[in-house]
């Protein structure tokens, strides 16, 4: 199902993601966890909060010029992966732009204020 998601990109529904996550640090010794592109939308954001019930110590956010990021997705050494195409990338992006931006910004606000 994840990887159908993936293909079509397409958010993976919240739950799924964040049942995941909660599972992995309950199954973890590590109190302390990088997660890595989340959230990505205000749902994401939302269920972490109420199934998660914590709040991060900080946020890191790189910010990367688009043609940098395709030149640096279609360079990367990995074994050809279905989603390393310009058209795809440029979906991503889109998504990235329209949903995940303005959810890091509300992101910082609510978390770190």
């Amino acid at each position: 199902m994840i990887r159908s998601f993936t293909k079509e990109v397409k958010i993976v529904p919240s739950e799924v993601t964040v049942k995941l996550l909660q599972q992995a640090r309950q199954h973890s010794y590590n109190k302390r966890f990088i997660i890595d592109g989340f959230p990505r939308n205000e749902e994401n954001r939302t269920a972490f909060d109420t199934i998660m019930k914590i709040e991060p110590a900080f946020v890191l956010f790189f910010d990367c010029p688009e043609e940098e990021l395709t030149k640096s997705t279609l360079n990367r050494n990995q074994a050809s992966l279905v989603d390393d195409n310009i058209d795809i990338l440029s979906k991503r992006h889109k998504a990235y732009f329209e949903t995940t931006l303005p959810v890091i910004i509300t992101t910082l606000f609510v978390w770190l204020s």
